[in-house]
């Protein structure tokens, strides 16, 4: 494996670069000041972008890092053309070096197309731009809060404190948001193989002991909370139901949940009874009764899967659990990872108004749940749930 990294002297660079030197036959690594660079890292070949051509011809890979943060003062062109025309002009270099493959890092703050900062707008510009290449492939690497062997920065003090006191404080922080440790980042650059041009890499929460039991905490609170306080409102509900329209007050439904195992799923019955079992955007508007279309819209027709979360069956929050007649989405999440953690009454896709309509689309939105999952984003979710966000899988207009 022949590997060239762009923007080594960053903090990123300064970390990955001794794990890639450890496991790779030749690294080079380009920046404006070579000599710059040979004071970090003596014992490695260093030259300029210009320069790059005759020492890198036939290489593997191009990590490109270099890069214009926030914590930067700039203009809006001058990010432009470090971000953007920078990034071009070095995979347009690499593709000349007849390099197989350029991976453009970022940070998943350019995934938030409500994010307009000078590095985002930028970020985003060359991910457009790099989509004219196409004799070398591009992979778009994106990472949340990146952490090295060290602990650095306003957290630096961790390093010094026992191991017994750290782990404890060190889960709770990880399970405030997402992370990758360094090297999750250099494995997948040297992996022999990736179909991926798209790829979020993150150490996830499934492993987090914080996070597992913050969250379950929190689910059990809410079911609690509403069977405790809501008894009389889910009694009217179920009354106004099972006597508005023909068929029982509660719907139970076979779902898929987590390891693609099926479970039952319990919701207000939305629809007229021997409406086909399909996904709700199989379904023809008709279908729907009247209080249906206003618990849908209120998503109120999901309180009754209280029960499911008491069960560890299903979450308040996780991506919204399919059909088993549903083969493609669940193909797709098969695939993306999706069934790695449990399903949930709202999620990260419906907040974002994508449906079961395109599984493929769905599937990729709920596996960026799943590499992002944290309490942050679960809070998030919650807020925008309350404010109307994802409200009613669309139905189809008959």
């Amino acid at each position: 494996m022949k590997i060239v990294v762009t923007g080594a002297s960053g903090y990123v660079g300064q970390n990955i670069v001794p794990i890639l030197r450890d496991q790779c036959d030749k690294l080079i690594l380009v920046g404006r000041s070579p000599d710059k660079l040979r004071k970090i890292f003596p014992d490695l070949v260093c030259c300029t972008l210009e320069e790059l051509p005759s020492v890198a011809h036939g290489f593997d890979r191009l990590v490109h890092l270099a890069v214009l943060n926030n914590n930067v003062e700039g203009t809006e062109a001058e990010f432009y053309r470090v971000n953007a025309e920078l990034t071009y002009q070095t995979a347009r270099v690499a593709e000349a070096c007849e390099i197989k493959k350029f991976y453009s890092i970022s940070s998943v703050h350019v995934l938030d197309e409500l994010n307009q900062s000078l590095y985002a707008t930028s970020k985003r510009a060359a991910v457009e731009l790099l989509k004219d290449l196409e004799s070398i492939e591009i992979i778009n690497i994106y990472l949340p809060f990146v952490r090295g062997a060290e602990w650095n920065g306003k957290l630096a003090f961790l390093s010094n404190l026992p191991s017994f006191v750290v782990k404890p404080v060190e889960s709770v922080l990880l399970a405030l948001k997402p992370s990758a440790k360094m090297e999750r980042i250099a494995d997948f650059i040297l992996q022999p193989q990736s179909d991926q041009n798209f790829v979020i890499l993150s150490e996830g929460q499934t492993q987090n002991l914080a996070y597992r039991t913050i969250k379950r905490g929190l689910d059990l609170l809410f079911a609690v909370a509403v069977i405790g306080l809501l008894w009389w409102a889910l009694l009217i509900i179920w009354v106004l139901v099972r006597f508005g329209s023909q068929g029982p007050g509660i719907f139970a439904q076979e779902r898929v949940g987590r390891y693609g195992k099926t479970f039952t799923c319990y919701k207000f019955r939305t629809m007229q009874q021997g409406t086909v079992q399909a996904g709700t955007h199989e379904v023809s508007q008709a279908s729907v009764t009247p209080i249906g279309r206003f618990l849908r819209g209120t998503k109120l027709d999901e309180l009754p899967q209280v029960w499911n979360i008491l069960k560890n069956e299903i979450s308040l929050i996780g991506p919204r659990p399919g059909l088993p007649v549903q083969k493609d989405l669940f193909a797709a999440r098969q695939v993306w990872g999706v069934f790695d953690v449990k399903p949930g009454i709202s999620g990260l896709a419906q907040v974002n108004n994508i449906d079961m309509s395109d599984p493929e689309k769905l599937a990729r939105w709920d596996a960026r749940y799943v590499a992002l999952q944290s309490l942050l984003l679960d809070i998030q979710i919650v807020v925008s749930t309350i404010r109307g966000g994802g409200q009613g899988d669309k139905v189809f207009q008959s």
